[in-house]
C-alpha cells in the first residue's frame, strides 16, 4: 500500500512578551516596575523617589505599554522578601493577572538571595510574565535569560554575605575597643547627648528605680506591672501597657551599673536574618564603666540573687510556685520536711478560718509523703511573728551593740585585692589572646581561663555584696529597734517584709529569722 504524504500546515509562534492573553486582537502590555533601597539614610531616601520616578514616566511614555504601578520597598533589607510588603503585593497582583511584565534595576534590587530570585522568576515564567533586569539587560522569558540570571544572582548573593561580613568585623573591632551602641529610643532610663554618648533621664531613670526598689521589697513581676499601669507610667518604647518581660529584662539589664556585656545574640543565617542567643558559640565583651550607672551594683546583685531564689524556690527537690499575694509566701518553712507552708481557707466541720499547712502534707498522695506536720491558724501565726520582734525590741539594749559588733566583723577588705589581681591576670590575658589570634589551641586555652577567672571574679562580688547586705539588714533591725517607741499591738505585712527573713514550723514552737540573721524562739 503506498504511503499517504502528510500534509503538514507550520503555524508561526507569536512572540509576546510576558502575555498571559490568548485574543487575537492586539493589547497593550501591562507593565509594572519594582524598585528598592536598603537604608533610610537621606541619600537613599533621594535616591528612592528618584526610582519610582523614573519608571512611572518611562511606563507611561510607551505606547505598546500600559501601565500599572511602581512597586517599592524603602529601607528595607534584600536578603529575603519576608518584611518586603511591597514585593508580597507585587507577587499577589502577578497571580491575579494584573500584570504582564515587570521592569527592576537590578539582580540585587529585586533580590540578593539566589533561592529567592529564582524562586520568583520561576513563578512567574509559569505564569508567562517576565522580569526584565536594565542593568544585567536579562529578560526571564529568554532562553538565555534564566541562566545569566542564576550567575548574576550568585554572584549578588556574594556580594551581600561578603558586606554582611564586613559589617561583622567592624562590629567585633568595635567590641574589643569597648565601644558600646545602644539605640537609647527603646532604653528606659537613658538618652543621648550631642556627641552620642549615654546620658541618664532623670524622669525614666525613676522609673528604674522604682522597678527594683518594688521587686526587693516582694512584689512579683505581675504586681509591679499592674502598679506602673495603674499610675499610667509608659515603658522604653512609650507605651502605657506593660508586660511581665518588660520587667524581667530591665531587673536583669548589667547595663543599669553602668556596664555593658557586648555580642549577647549573634547572626545564624546571614539569608534569613535569624539571630540566636551567644552562648558560648561567639566571643563577649564584657565592658564595665561604660556610661553613668542608674542602679548602685549591690542593688543589682541582691535583684539577682532574689530572682534566683524565687526562680528555685525547690525544698528537698520538689518544685514550689513562688507567690508575694502575702508576706510570709515562700517564707513558712516545715520542720520536718522542710517543704514550705501554704494559706489555705479551710472550711472544717462549719468551722471557716484561714490556716497554713505543710504543701508536703496537702499533696501527700502526690508527693508521697505523709508529713506529720501540724496545722497552724494564721492568726497563730501572725501573733509568733509580732511576739518576736516584740522580744527582739524589749532587747534592744543587748541587741543593738551584738548586731553593731556583727556588723564590724562582716568587713572584709581582702575581697578588693583578690578583685584586682584578677583584673590585672585578665588584662594579661587579653595581650596574649592578640598574639596568638591565629593559634586556635592557644585562643582556646587562653578563652578557658578567662572565663573562669570572671565567673570567679563574679562570685567574689556577690559575696561581697551579701555581706554588704548583712549589714544593712543587721542596720535596718537597729534602726527599727532606734525608732519603735512601743512594743507592735498588731501583726503588720509591712513589717514582716521589712523584718521577718523565714518562719520554721516545728511540733511545740516557732521559730522566726529576721534578716538580721536573729532567731527568736516563741512557744505555740
Amino acid at each position: 500500500m503506498q504511503a499517504l504524504a502528510k500534509n503538514v500546515t507550520v503555524i508561526p509562534a507569536r512572540k509576546r512578551v510576558g502575555s498571559r492573553k490568548t485574543e487575537t486582537q492586539v493589547q497593550k502590555i501591562r507593565v509594572a516596575a519594582y524598585c528598592r533601597v536598603s537604608t533610610d539614610s537621606e541619600e537613599q531616601e533621594t535616591s528612592y523617589e528618584t526610582q519610582v520616578s523614573h519608571y512611572t514616566t518611562y511606563i507611561q511614555s510607551k505606547e505598546e505599554w500600559e501601565f500599572v504601578k511602581v512597586y517599592a520597598d524603602d529601607g528595607i533589607s534584600g536578603t529575603n522578601t519576608m518584611k518586603r510588603e511591597a514585593f508580597n503585593q507585587m507577587i499577589e497582583d502577578c497571580e491575579a493577572g494584573k500584570i504582564d511584565l515587570i521592569l527592576t534595576k537590578s539582580i540585587s534590587r529585586f533580590s540578593r538571595n539566589t533561592v529567592d530570585c529564582l524562586k520568583y522568576t520561576r513563578q512567574l515564567k509559569a505564569l508567562n510574565i517576565a522580569v526584565f533586569f536594565e542593568k544585567e539587560n536579562i529578560n526571564t522569558l529568554d532562553a538565555k535569560g534564566e541562566v545569566l540570571m542564576t550567575i548574576m544572582a550568585a554572584l549578588a548573593q556574594q556580594e551581600s554575605e561578603s558586606l554582611s561580613a564586613n559589617v561583622r568585623l567592624g562590629i567585633q573591632y568595635r567590641n574589643q575597643q569597648g565601644k558600646v551602641q545602644v539605640n537609647h529610643n527603646w532604653f528606659l532610663g537613658y538618652t543621648k547627648d550631642e556627641d552620642g554618648n549615654l546620658i541618664i533621664d532623670e524622669a525614666q531613670a525613676e522609673i528604674v528605680r522604682r522597678i527594683y526598689r518594688e521587686y526587693l521589697e516582694g512584689q512579683s513581676l505581675l504586681q509591679i506591672k499592674r502598679s506602673l499601669e495603674a499610675d499610667g507610667i509608659k515603658n522604653g518604647a512609650g507605651h502605657l501597657k506593660w508586660h511581665e518581660s518588660n520587667i524581667k529584662q530591665i531587673l536583669t539589664n548589667e547595663k543599669y551599673i553602668g556596664d555593658a556585656l557586648l555580642q549577647k545574640t549573634y547572626t545564624v543565617s546571614i539569608l534569613e536574618k535569624k539571630r540566636a542567643e551567644n552562648n558560648g558559640q561567639m566571643p563577649k565583651y564584657y565592658v564595665e564603666g561604660s556610661h553613668e550607672a542608674i542602679i548602685d551594683k549591690d542593688v543589682f546583685l541582691k535583684v539577682q540573687a532574689e530572682m534566683t531564689k524565687r526562680a528555685n524556690l525547690v525544698p528537698q527537690g520538689k518544685k514550689r510556685v513562688y507567690t508575694s499575694k502575702y508576706a510570709l509566701s515562700g517564707m513558712v518553712f516545715c520542720g520536718h520536711c522542710e517543704d514550705i507552708y501554704r494559706r489555705i481557707y479551710w472550711n472544717n466541720r462549719g468551722k471557716k478560718k484561714y490556716v497554713w499547712r505543710c504543701v508536703s502534707r496537702v499533696l501527700k498522695k502526690s508527693s508521697g509523703i505523709d508529713c506529720p506536720a501540724r496545722t497552724i491558724e494564721e492568726t497563730v501565726l501572725h501573733d509568733a511573728v509580732v511576739t518576736a520582734v516584740n522580744d527582739a525590741f524589749a532587747q534592744k539594749n543587748i541587741v543593738i551593740p551584738l548586731l553593731r559588733q556583727n556588723i564590724e566583723e562582716v568587713i572584709n577588705d581582702d575581697l578588693e585585692e583578690k578583685i584586682r589581681a584578677i583584673d590585672k591576670r585578665l588584662a594579661d590575658l587579653q595581650i596574649e589572646l592578640i598574639g596568638v589570634s591565629g593559634d586556635e589551641l592557644a585562643v582556646e586555652r587562653l578563652g578557658t581561663e578567662i572565663v573562669e577567672l570572671r565567673e570567679e571574679r563574679q562570685e567574689i562580688l556577690t559575696a561581697a555584696a551579701e555581706r554588704k547586705d548583712l549589714q544593712l539588714r543587721m542596720q535596718e533591725l537597729i534602726d527599727f529597734l532606734y525608732e519603735q517607741q512601743t512594743e507592735l499591738t498588731a501583726y503588720s505585712e509591712t513589717l514582716t517584709r521589712r523584718l521577718v527573713e523565714k518562719v520554721t514550723i516545728l511540733d511545740d514552737k516557732i521559730v522566726v529569722t529576721l534578716k538580721s540573721g536573729m532567731e527568736m524562739e516563741v512557744a505555740a
